[in-house]
C-alpha cells in the first residue's frame, strides 16, 4: 500500500467530499422526509460529491510519497 503525505486542509476536502456524497446517497435511500425534498437535497448531495471527486483524486495522486516509504523504495 502507498502512503502519500496530505496537509490537514488537503484531507479535510478529501474526508468532506466523501461525506458529502455518503450523505446525498444516504437522503436518496431514506424515507424520513418528504420525497420531493428528500430527493432534491440528496441529488444535491450526490451530485457536489461525485464531482468533487476527481480533484480529490488529484490532491491524492499529487501528493508526495511518505519519507519512510522513499527511504525504502531507495534501498530496495
Amino acid at each position: 500500500m502507498n502512503q502519500r503525505l496530505l496537509t490537514l486542509p488537503k484531507l479535510f476536502f478529501i474526508v468532506s467530499t466523501r461525506a458529502i456524497l455518503g450523505a446525498g446517497v444516504a437522503l436518496l435511500a431514506s424515507r424520513g422526509m418528504d420525497r420531493r425534498t428528500r430527493r432534491n437535497a440528496g441529488l444535491t448531495l450526490a451530485l457536489v460529491g461525485a464531482a468533487t471527486t476527481i480533484p480529490a483524486a488529484r490532491l491524492v495522486m499529487e501528493s508526495r510519497r511518505s519519507p519512510l516509504e522513499r527511504l525504502v523504495r531507495r534501498f530496495r
